[in-house]
Parts: structure tokens; C-alpha cells; sequence
């Protein structure tokens, strides 16, 4: 680890690496994701924020100048100008917690303006026809706010008062209106400025608008739509030098409509690039912003064009039959070109990047630079500490005292690259688990009758991305014969938009043709709250799953948002929530845009706890960093994040994986086979909280709030001040807001905003979200039995339950109501805290952590560095509390670890990857009545 480490140390300071005279790497120790260049007593100097929200001055020496840490929110825009007249750029930031900051020069707060509680998510500076700045910004209240040089309002302006953007939907809200997406200053060739205002009121489904106004203006003089859904990007150029920019502006999304848009403001002229006809240069899957601007190549102007990891450089007139595609390793975060020098600025590598590049494309070597770009800092770190994890892995003995590892289903799609491939072929001989299964992604699905169905919604219903056209026969022919080359296949039995892929004719001869080979059949985002949905589960979920439990066969729920802590306890998912078909149903999530992974967790694992379910599953996806549509930055080329959460996942007992594959995280395909990774059984694990919270059937604005995740103009002052939940900002008006005081959140997983929380800390033991167990709301005849028969005995008499239905908590006989915000949770609070002491042992720092007992004497501890995609070192300490440690050994490095206290172990935890820790315990560690601490102190 000597490398690693050295590299680590390395990563804390700025430090400046020259890749080729026209690229330049500055570490900055921090996840960078944007940065702009600011102007101090004449001289330029990089600004950048960081994934915390920390804000940084660099020179281009390197040196880092000053930093400022705000909030500690989220930055969602930056603008750097003179404001005050001192000739030196003041630096103003959008924060995610609802305020604008002002910085000076030096990085000291100026001043701060906060309008109310949504984020805050566009800024920038316009000068009026006398030349007087006014800084304007607007968030997720959908107004635009007109600013002094001192912070002072100068001028309000609701979007409702001139936006021609209807939403649909709730009558309470058709009102006009949007967001402002992006602000920014367009300037005429007089040298006079308008501004331009991007609205958005939904971050998918709809496309914008642009509005350009004169400053201090109530009504736009134009109004240009967008021809495409999601804008990501927006930059002002004079790309024909006439004086009269240019407003570019580029998708947020897939290949297929990812498109540029070069807009005349001044004339409403729009051409645009589709990017769809580059598939064959440019990767043909995955989620991106393009960001578009001018560039000086080598004396040609032209438009750059990044798109993931490819660099697209086309001339003025927009040929995509000249455009030239560059590769490189990483996709970026943010573009900026400095108008003063032309230099080209990337912020860093979405995989947790912690460099600001600097491009001079004047320079004729600038494209095999940008091609051959390594990042320094935080990628190197973490690809020196996975080559060492592999190099360990390679000698690693699984401790005799553990039992055999659990059967794992892994799916994995058809012709794989050639080390994956190689891998699964040498695992498949040597190994017991994993177990692959091939995905089948069916294009056709079946033309069926569905006359008969007496639901008129779903006897329409049909999938836009699947075509209607296969028989049975064709069905049959296209999937059962891959079962003769794999252990079992997975495919898709239906979706949310049409359950109904095939008849139940053709399902039953799915079934019995795969000849007892395993199945899994995937239903993604099964997420209608309507009465109508009781006729998907009476007539396809319940009687498939009667199928499925006599012919080795699963059903994989994967769905989105607030499902498995919310609609799962509707009346219609009752026989699965009742573990009657425990043997069947698999829960699992699809966490694209969603804003609650921290809870989705918890409640995962408390239907799994409870015994509703007996298998537990997993799920990582392309798009799972999309916390926010309209920034679809996710084309992670070093996917930590995916590795990390997979681990975590496996660690708490997950066996069906269904999730995207690379050669990269196949690494935790050897980490189950060789036993590195240990795969617990629900009765093993030590490491869920004593206090459980309990669903009752949900409340449905709770319910409303969490699913409702693409609209952005839901924000209400008056109804968010009447309705507090114990669970907010989930909905489209939050993205990586704080959440609130009371918020579940908060006090149980120690999550403070609505981001990619997709592995929490719970320093106190994970918060199980489970069925009732007592009281009024409790079905004591389920056949799940209770809670406590399905965990490690020692919390038999340990267990501490809350009730709420997601808006208030409740008495367990259901007399008395206690509001999100009474103060309540409170109590709750210090039962975690005080009831964490029962545990054998609790960590602290940002890191995910499992523990399980493996025997009598022995627990195993996995500790995953917590930042998903703002990876990092970590220092785990761990506390020892009902157990005493004799001997602490790092089951991969095979060293020991000694306590750095009496009672307590501080453990590094590598940038981007994990450790697995046996723990030799003085005493055996035994549950119920024979556990030491059988009751509070």
C-alpha cells in the first residue's frame, strides 16, 4: 500500500502536473465539479467547487490560494464578475440551500441572499444600459431575483408573471411557470447586454424554453422553445465575430437525443446538430450532458463539443460529416473557456476527479493530449489501491471458521469482453458462487389477445420501446434455448408502462420449458398508486407467483423512489408485504433521479428482515448518479461508485444481482467466489440498529411527494409549511437540498441532503423500516411471523419500535398522533443513540459498514469508504461496546490492527474502496436471554 499511500498524500495539496505543453492537471484534493476562471488585479485565476459545495481559488502555478466551505451544500452554478467596481471579480454561488453567496477576491463572504427554502440553482451578472451589474439568480421557487453589488433586492420577478410553460396534472398548479435552468448575459455587438433566462418546469418530459430579456425587464422580448427534452449545458459565444453572441446550448440525456442547439438571441434563429448520427464514432449507451463552446483550433474557429468521454469538434456551419471525435479515458463534470486567454478548463473526472484541466487547443498537440489524459489525484489513487486490493485478492484464504459462501445470482448479458468472459469460465469451474444468469433484453415482445382483460387502462397499455410483433412460438424460440448454455436467465416478464409482455399462456411454457433451471423475471418501476393496479396483482403478479414458487423461479420487483418504505404498504401488495410468497418475490430498486437512497436501504431490508421476503437483491445502473435529470452527468469511465455499492449491498446479504457489468467491478465477482467478501445471512447480522421503525398503510401526500421526482415547480411555501413529513424534499423541487431537522434522514442514517446517499453511514446501526410488529397497525397472523425470529438472537429482547405512516408517528394502539415536526423524533433519536450501546459495536466516519457474526467468536466488519461519487480516504473508528477484541486482522493485507484505545480501533479505509476485518472476540457472542446486556442501563 506504499504506492497508494504515497499518491494519497499527494492528493491533500494542490499540485500542478504537465501532461504536454497544451494540457495542464491541477490537483486540488477535492471532487471538483465545476469551475470558471476570476480575474484578481489583472491577473486570471481558476475558481472551482467542489462536490461538498467548498469553493477554491487556484493559481495556475498550482497553488491553492484560499478556499471557502459555505454551507457545506452543494454549489449548482458559479459566476465570477466585477460587481463592485475594484477591478477584481467577486465569486457568486447558487447553493443547494436555498442562498446565493457573494465572495470577494480573497475568498471572504461578502454577503448572502437567501429568499426561501429551495435550492438555489442559477446566478449570473448583466449590466444594465448604463452599465450598472445587477446579479441575477433564481432557484426552485420559480422567481427570478434582481441583486446590488451589496446584495440587496432590487427587484422580484415570479416566472408565473410571463412564463409560457404549462404544467399538467393537479389543477392547484397549471399556473403558468417555471425554473430558471441557467441565467446568463448575451452581448450585442453595441457592447450592451440582455440576458438569457433557460425555463424548465419538468427535468424530462418537457422541453424548455428560452427567454431573453432586457435587465430589470417584466416581460422577454423573444421566447424560443427547445426542440428536445432536458437541457444540461448552456455558453454564450461570438463564434462569427460580428459582436452579437451566440447562446449554445446541449442535451441532457442518451445518445439517441442528444442534440446542440446554436441559437441567435437577437433574431430567434436556431440551427442544431443531432448528435444520434455520430453513434458509430461516439459510445452508443449511456447518459450525458453535451456542453458545447468555441475553441481556437490551431487557428480554426470552431465548436467543441463534449459528450461523456468524446470530444466532438465541428466547424461553424454544424457538418456532422466533418466532425472530428476525440476518445479519452474520462468524462468531465464542467467546461469552461476563459475569454481573456481562450484556455480551455475541464472540471474533474466524474468518477471523483479531484483535478481542474487546462487545455490550450491553440497548441497543435492539444488533441492527443486530451486523448491520452491520466488524471493525477484522486483516479490515481484509487486505481493504485484496487491494483493492490487484486494483488491481495490473488493470496487470500477464506478463515476456516466460515461457512461456505452464499449462492449468488449474477446477471450478465451475451458476448462479453474477453477478460470478463475469462473470468466467469474460471470461476464457473472452480467455484460453487457466483452463479450466472443471462439477461435477455427482448426488443419484441408478444401480440397477444387481451380482449378479455376487464381492465380497459391495461388492455391498452403498451411499452414505446418494445415492439408488439412476436408470437408465441417466436417467444419460446428466442429464450429457451439460451438456457442451455447458462445456470438460469433473466428477461423482462413486464414493465410499469405494460406489465402484460406475454400472455399467461406463454409464461406458464416459459416456466416449465427452462426445465428447473433457475429464472428470474425482471419488473421494473411497477409504480401506479391507482385502484387499477389491484387488477395487475389479482390477475398477473399473484398467479405468476404462484407459478414461480414451484419451478424455480423469482420475481424481481425493481422499482423507483419511495416504494419499498411506502407503496409497498398499499392494500394491493399486502399478500407479498404478508411473506406468503416470501419464496418468490425479490425487492430490489431502480434509483435513477430519486433523492432518498439512504431510506431506500433501510427499507429493503426491513421487508427482507421481517421475513416478507427471503431473498434480498441488488441493483446498479448507468444512470444511478442522476439525482438531477436536467445534469445527467453519469458516464463514470473508473466506476467506484458501482464497485462500492455493490459491496455494500452484498455485505448486508444481498444474492440477486441485477445490474450493469464492466471489467472493473467484476472485481467483486472474485471477492464472493474466493470468500473475501462475506455474504451474511439475515440471523447473522449485528450491525442493524435495536430501534425499528414501522410503516403503517401510507399517507398519501408522503406518498406523492416521494414519487413525484421530475418536476421541478412543486414548490409551495404555504403547503410545505402545513404538511411537514419525516421525510423530505423528495420531490423534483430538492435536488441535494438539506433535509429537515425531524427528517428521518437526519437522525437515524446521518444524511444530511437529498443526493446519491447510496451508502450511508448509520453510525448507530442501520434503522430497519419494517412492517408493524405491535399494537393496532400489527397483522399478527402473517405468515412472515415476526421480526425478531428472522434476526441474530441477540435482538430478541432488545427491539425498540416507532410508528408512522411517512407523514406523522403514532402510539402503538393508535390513539395518540405526534407531527413530524413536534419534537418527537427526539425521543426516537436518543433511543438510537442509547440502544446502539447493546451492539457489539458501532462505526463512526463517512463510511457504509455491515458487521455479521461468522462464529461463536468471531464477527466479520466491512467498511466501505462512504463517498459515492465523491470518493476519498477515510479513517473508520470503530467502537467496541457488549464485546471486547483480542485480535483485529485485515482478511486481505492479513495484518493486524491494533486498538488505538481501550475500547476502540481507528481503521483507514482507501479512496474508493473498502476493507473486510475479522474481529477475535474475548467472549462468544450469544442472543436473547443469554446476551449480556438483555435490557437498557
Amino acid at each position: 500500500m506504499k504506492h497508494a499511500t504515497a499518491l494519497i498524500l499527494l492528493s491533500s495539496l494542490c499540485r500542478l502536473a504537465l501532461t504536454a505543453p497544451s494540457l495542464t492537471s491541477i490537483d486540488t484534493g477535492y471532487t471538483i465539479t465545476k469551475v470558471r476562471t476570476a480575474v484578481r488585479q489583472g491577473q486570471s485565476r481558476i475558481v472551482a467547487s467542489s462536490y461538498e459545495g467548498t469553493v477554491l481559488a487556484i493559481g495556475h502555478d498550482g497553488k491553492r490560494l484560499w478556499r471557502n466551505e459555505l454551507s457545506g451544500f452543494m454549489n449548482h452554478d458559479l459566476w465570477c464578475a466585477d460587481v463592485t467596481g475594484d477591478g477584481s471579480d467577486e465569486i457568486l454561488a447558487a447553493n443547494a440551500d436555498g442562498s446565493l453567496y457573494c465572495l470577494d477576491s480573497a475568498g471572504r463572504l461578502l454577503w448572502s441572499f437567501r429568499p426561501s427554502e429551495p435550492p438555489m440553482y442559477a446566478v449570473c451578472v448583466v449590466h444594465d444600459a448604463k452599465g450598472v451589474p445587477y446579479v441575477v439568480c433564481g432557484g426552485y421557487d420559480c422567481s427570478l431575483y434582481y441583486l446590488s453589488a451589496a446584495g440587496k433586492l432590487v427587484k422580484a420577478l415570479a416566472s408565473s408573471n410571463y412564463s409560457v410553460q404549462k404544467p399538467w396534472g393537479s389543477e392547484n398548479w397549471r399556473k403558468p411557470r417555471h425554473i430558471a435552468n441557467f441565467l446568463r448575459p448575451v452581448r450585442r455587438a453595441d457592447g450592451s447586454e440582455c440576458l438569457a433566462v433557460h425555463g424548465v418546469m419538468n427535468s424530462m418530459q418537457a422541453g424548455g424554453k428560452l427567454y431573453l430579456m432586457e435587465p430589470l425587464a417584466t416581460e422577454p422580448f423573444r421566447v424560443v422553445s427547445d426542440n428536445n427534452r432536458g437541457i444540461g449545458s448552456l455558453h454564450v459565444a461570438d463564434a462569427d465575430g460580428d459582436g452579437n453572441e451566440e447562446i449554445l446550448t446541449g442535451t441532457s440525456g442518451m445518445i439517441f437525443n442528444s442534440t446542440v442547439y446554436v441559437t441567435d438571441p437577437f433574431t430567434g434563429r436556431q440551427r442544431m446538430l443531432p448528435l444520434a448520427p455520430l453513434r458509430p464514432k461516439v459510445d452508443h449507451f449511456g447518459y450525458r450532458v453535451a456542453q458545447a463552446e468555441v475553441i481556437d483550433d490551431g487557428g480554426q474557429t470552431r465548436y467543441l463539443i463534449l459528450l461523456g468521454s468524446q470530444a466532438v469538434v465541428v466547424p461553424l456551419d454544424l457538418d456532422a460529416g466533418k466532425a472530428e471525435v476525440l476518445r479519452c479515458g474520462y468524462a468531465f463534470y464542467d467546461l469552461w473557456r476563459d475569454r481573456r486567454t481562450g484556455l480551455l478548463y475541464l472540471a474533474g473526472s466524474q468518477s471523483g476527479g479531484s483535478c481542474v484541466h487546462i487545455i490550450d487547443t491553440r497548441d497543435p498537440g492539444w488533441k492527443q493530449a486530451y486523448a491520452a489524459l491520466k488524471p493525477p489525484g484522486k483516479i490515481e489513487s484509487i486505481l493504485a489501491n484496487t491494483a493492490v486490493v487484486r494483488k491481495q485478492l490473488e493470496a487470500f484464504q477464506a478463515p476456516k471458521w466460515e461457512r461456505q459462501p452464499a449462492t449468488v445470482h449474477i446477471g450478465v448479458g451475451r458476448g462479453l469482453p474477453e477478460h470478463r468472459a475469462r473470468l466467469k469460465s474460471q470461476i464457473e469451474s472452480r467455484y460453487s458462487s457466483p452463479v450466472f444468469l443471462r439477461d435477455f433484453w427482448e426488443a419484441r415482445v408478444e401480440d397477444w389477445d387481451r380482449s378479455a382483460m376487464t381492465s380497459e387502462t391495461y388492455r391498452r397499455k403498451r411499452d414505446g420501446r418494445r415492439k408488439y410483433t412476436a408470437s408465441q412460438r417466436e417467444i419460446l424460440e428466442q429464450i429457451l434455448p439460451i438456457y442451455n448454455d447458462y445456470a438460469g436467465v433473466s428477461y423482462w416478464g413486464g414493465h410499469g408502462s405494460d406489465p402484460f409482455f406475454y400472455s399467461m399462456d406463454t409464461r406458464k411454457k416459459l416456466l416449465e420449458g427452462a426445465k428447473g433451471k433457475y429464472t428470474a423475471l425482471v419488473f421494473p418501476e411497477l409504480e401506479d398508486r391507482s385502484a387499477e393496479f389491484q387488477f395487475v396483482m389479482d390477475e398477473l403478479m399473484y398467479p405468476l407467483a404462484e407459478l414461480c414458487r414451484t419451478r424455480n423461479a423469482r420475481i424481481y420487483i425493481r422499482t423507483k423512489n419511495v416504494f419499498w418504505l411506502g407503496t409497498v404498504y398499499e392494500p394491493y401488495w399486502n399478500r407479498l408485504v404478508s411473506g406468503e410468497l416470501a419464496n418468490v418475490f425479490v425487492p430490489l430498486m431502480e434509483e435513477t433521479t430519486d433523492k432518498c437512497m439512504d431510506v431506500t436501504v433501510a427499507g429493503r431490508l426491513g421487508i427482507w428482515a421481517s421475513g416478507a421476503v427471503d431473498k434480498l437483491g441488488a441493483r446498479c445502473a448507468w444512470d444511478n448518479p442522476s439525482f438531477d435529470r436536467l445534469r445527467q452527468f453519469s458516464y463514470q469511465r473508473l466506476p467506484s461508485h458501482f464497485l462500492r455499492n455493490m459491496v455494500y449491498s452484498l455485505a448486508f446479504g444481498a444474492t440477486e444481482i441485477n445490474a450493469a457489468q464492466t471489467d472493473y467491478t467484476s472485481l467483486y465477482w472474485e471477492l464472493i467466489a474466493k470468500g473475501a467478501l462475506y455474504i451474511p445471512k439475515r440471523s447473522e447480522i449485528v450491525s442493524f440498529s435495536p430501534v425499528h421503525l414501522s410503516m403503517r398503510r401510507p399517507d398519501r401526500r408522503f406518498l406523492d411527494e416521494g414519487s413525484n421526482v421530475k418536476w421541478t415547480v412543486f414548490y409551495d411555501a404555504k403547503q410545505e409549511a402545513a404538511n411537514p413529513l419525516l421525510f423530505s424534499h423528495l420531490n423534483g423541487s430538492w435536488p441535494a437540498a438539506p433535509v429537515t431537522e425531524w427528517d428521518f434522514s437526519r437522525y437515524a442514517a446521518g444524511v444530511r441532503d437529498r443526493r446519491q446517499n447510496f451508502l450511508p453511514p448509520y453510525e448507530n446501526g442501520l434503522v430497519l423500516i419494517t412492517p408493524p410488529q405491535n399494537g393496532a397497525f400489527a397483522d399478527s397472523d402473517a405468515p412472515r411471523g415476526r421480526l425478531t425470529n428472522h434476526l441474530h438472537p441477540l435482538y430478541r429482547s432488545i427491539m425498540k419500535e416507532f410508528i408512522t405512516d411517512g407523514r406523522n408517528y403514532y402510539s402503538a394502539d393508535g390513539q395518540k398522533t405526534y407531527a413530524a415536526n413536534s419534537g418527537y423524533h427526539r425521543q426516537i433519536e436518543a433511543e438510537i443513540r442509547e440502544r446502539a450501546k447493546l451492539l457489539p459495536l458501532t462505526v463512526s466516519g463517512n463510511v457504509a459498514w455491515v458487521c455479521a457474526q461468522t462464529a461463536p467468536k468471531h464477527l466479520r466488519l466491512t467498511l466501505v469508504d462512504g463517498g459515492y461519487l465523491n470518493p476519498s480516504d477515510r479513517v473508520a473508528t470503530v467502537s467496541f461496546n457488549t464485546v471486547q477484541p483480542t485480535r483485529i486482522i485485515d482478511l486481505l493485507s492479513t495484518k493486524a490492527l491494533a486498538l488505538s484505545h481501550p475500547r476502540q480501533v481507528e481503521v483507514p479505509v482507501p479512496c474508493g474502496l473498502f476493507r473486510f476485518l475479522d474481529i477475535e472476540i474475548a467472549e462468544p457472542l450469544m442472543g436473547g436471554e443469554d446476551s449480556r446486556p438483555t435490557r437498557l442501563p
